[in-house]
């Protein structure tokens, strides 16, 4: 089987790598994460202006591809860069809905919008109490009104339009609601790693026969197929990141002396950096694989293969790469305190490491 990534591809990573490289250094990010917007319009527009938007969505509706390995090209160089603009949330897992054949209302008129950068989404989804259980949804869309809470909802504070998961007359059902409507409240907060999460809670909130997305079946499949596609983003955006932390700390054993040699030289740290390289090309592979399963029948056991590995290994590389660095690896102003946060809040949204080893066993038994 050939690995290699296809001329188009190569391109497209290129390009998404040299933006991060021009645009988007460590000085730039940390203003970024310290603003009131967590995010910058600015680099969200350019990012849009690339395409990377349109990247990740199918032909049918005006895409670029959408296919597993469109969204790991561009999630890969992001992790890479640590970017924290609103790229998962809006892109992959709003965007994509917007783009399912099953979604109706206003919903897919809002896409072009959305790819040319003027509209933020966020799926609202996860319950308090819920922990990583997809399948619970108490919020209610009874008579018109939305009534519930969501809990930690990836970039609900920067989203103009949140798609909501509520039980309905006819099973479940998803609605669009927009940022300012009437009896909805959001506490918008900052995660651990610089990016942004809120919880949100509705009060009868009004919505409009036009902003419903989806109902029953075809809104069960709209949502277990978007969560399968933000899981593996996250494993691709993982993968980027890790190799962040590589290099950073292969620099590091180059540069650093001790007793007049670099710190390169000793053979334990040449080991523990072997280790670390191997598991990073062992995460490689599962994210392919993983890619090239999204669209299959059984693709949510290699989802799950390819959560649990990368949660495990991001951890690993984490963990050595700050190690490796000493005391210095910690601080904030090193650039790989931050990688080393995300790769740790990787592996808990959408399912952490044993989370994904159950279900993978589970899934494996059935089949």
């Amino acid at each position: 089987m050939d690995f290699k990534l296809s001329e188009d591809h190569s391109l497209l990573k290129d390009m998404v790598a040299k933006f991060v490289r021009q645009k988007y250094d460590f000085e730039t990010r940390d203003k970024i994460i310290k603003s009131e917007a967590g995010y910058s319009a600015e680099i969200w527009a350019e990012l849009a202006e690339l395409g990377l938007v349109a990247a990740v969505l199918p032909e049918r509706v005006g895409g670029l591809g959408g296919t597993g390995v469109d969204i790991m090209v561009v999630m890969e160089e992001l992790g890479r860069g640590i970017v924290v603009e609103p790229f998962l949330a809006t892109a992959v897992l709003g965007a994509g809905m917007l783009a399912e054949e099953g979604a109706t209302g206003r919903g897919p008129a809002l896409l072009d919008d959305v790819v040319a950068g003027g509209h933020l989404l966020a799926l609202a989804h996860y319950e308090p109490g819920a922990r990583y259980n997809a399948d619970k949804v108490d919020c209610t869309f009874k008579d018109g009104k939305l009534t519930g809470a969501k809990s930690v909802v990836i970039g609900g504070g920067q989203a103009d339009t949140l798609i909501v998961s509520a039980k309905g007359a006819d099973g479940l059902v998803l609605v669009l609601v927009p940022k300012d409507a009437d009896g909805m409240s959001l506490r918008n907060y900052k995660t651990h790693d610089g990016f942004s999460a809120a919880e949100v809670t509705f009060d009868g909130v009004t919505v409009g026969a036009d902003d419903v997305l989806a109902t029953g079946a075809a809104a069960e499949g709209i949502l277990a197929r978007a969560i399968a596609r933000g899981t593996f983003a996250l494993c691709a955006e993982s993968l980027g990141a890790m190799e962040n932390a590589r290099d950073a700390t292969l620099e590091y054993l180059r540069t650093r002396t001790q007793f007049g040699v670099p710190i390169g030289k000793f053979q334990v740290l040449q080991h523990r950096m072997v280790d670390m390289c191997l598991e990073i090309e062992q995460a490689r592979s599962i994210v392919l694989l993983a890619a090239s399963k999204l669209e299959s029948e059984d693709s949510e056991k290699h989802l799950s293969a390819a959560k649990a590995l990368t949660g495990r290994i991001g951890r690993m590389v984490a963990e050595e790469a700050v190690q490796m660095h000493g005391g210095i690896g910690v601080t904030w102003e090193l650039t790989l305190a931050h990688v080393a946060k995300r790769l740790v809040m990787i592996d808990h949204w959408f399912g952490d490491t044993d989370h994904h080893l159950k279900r993978f066993q589970k899934l494996s038994n059935a089949a």
